[in-house]
């Protein structure tokens, strides 16, 4: 029989740490108190290495030891970089990506795949689910916490907007289902596909319906009127975030305002990992320096502290 919360703190009244530990802990996602720090946990997207995980030039071992001596306390390592990909390799190559992270400190944050539920063949939609849950099963060996999914790009003809959403849904109700009876969430990215506003995303998520899936809040990708708006709506769905130098105002991308977003997520009480991504030309390795200090900063600065 599972305890209620209300016996829970009962039970733990009498011990010598309820009255911090207990508290705290079970305060989740709520805001909470100026502590003078927002607190969340910096980590690296590997996407922001793409081009030189994609070549070869950069080994994951590397990636790891930039991302640590950076200061991130993780990375969120997209499938794609993983040997095999999309095929799940052995799991000797899964468990040695696990140690190396486990013997840096660094924590593995999350993973993804490029699943497509948009198309319009169900037996095709079949094979994208399984690819899903493939990597569901690989996270749950590397004790990854969350696997990241898309809705989709196809257009197919003689189907309606709504006919779309109802299969996506079904499809990522699925995978939640599969992804809760391996302890690993859908995070489920806005990426200016199928969906480019936060009322789309929004609807998905509630109609999915699932403890075992979230949202991963993509910034940069909310083309459609205010984004600094619709973050401050989609932040109670967020489970993890893709946080990128650039932001879509009007239509147009323009530097991310970090003083203003951090503000945003202080107010909010989002507690979690928050991963950062750069994009575009230049050198990744600066950018990704120059992001991590620049955001980091506002870890304090944000707090109005």
């Amino acid at each position: 029989m599972l305890i209620q919360r209300r016996q829970f703190l009962h039970m733990t009244s009498a011990l010598p740490w309820a009255g911090t530990a207990v508290a705290a802990g079970m305060q989740g996602n709520q805001p909470q108190e100026n502590t003078g720090r927002i607190p969340v946990s910096l980590c690296l997207n590997a996407y922001s290495f793409n081009s030189l995980l994609r070549s070869g030039e950069m080994s994951l071992e590397k990636l790891f030891r930039f991302v640590k001596d950076t200061g991130f306390q993780g990375v969120d390592l997209t499938a794609y970089y993983i040997p095999g990909y999309p095929e799940v390799p052995s799991d000797e190559v899964l468990y040695n990506i696990k140690r190396m992270a486990f013997r840096l400190g660094l924590a593995l944050t999350g993973t993804g795949v490029r699943n497509n539920f948009t198309l319009g063949d169900p037996e095709q939609r079949k094979q994208e689910k399984q690819l899903v849950k493939n990597w569901v099963i690989a996270a749950a060996k590397m004790g990854i916490p969350h696997v990241r999914i898309f809705d989709g790009t196809a257009k197919p003809q003689g189907y309606s907007r709504e006919e779309i959403t109802d299969w996506l849904i079904d499809d990522m109700r699925e995978c939640a289902a599969y992804g809760g009876r391996h302890g690993v969430m859908i995070s489920y990215q806005n990426h200016n596909n199928f969906t480019t506003n936060a009322a789309q995303a929004i609807e998905i998520i509630e109609r999915v319906d699932s403890e075992w899936f979230g949202l991963m809040l993509d910034t940069g990708s909310l083309p459609e009127g205010d984004s600094y708006q619709q973050i401050e709506q989609l932040i109670p769905y967020a489970v993890s975030w893709q946080v990128k130098e650039m932001i879509q105002v009007g239509g147009t991308k323009v530097k991310t305002d970090f003083p203003k977003l951090m503000q945003i997520v202080h107010k909010s009480g989002y507690r979690g990992y928050f991963p950062l991504e750069t994009l575009g030309e230049g050198d990744p390795f600066l950018k990704v320096m120059a992001l991590y200090r620049e955001v980091s900063n506002e870890l304090h600065l944000g707090s109005g502290q």
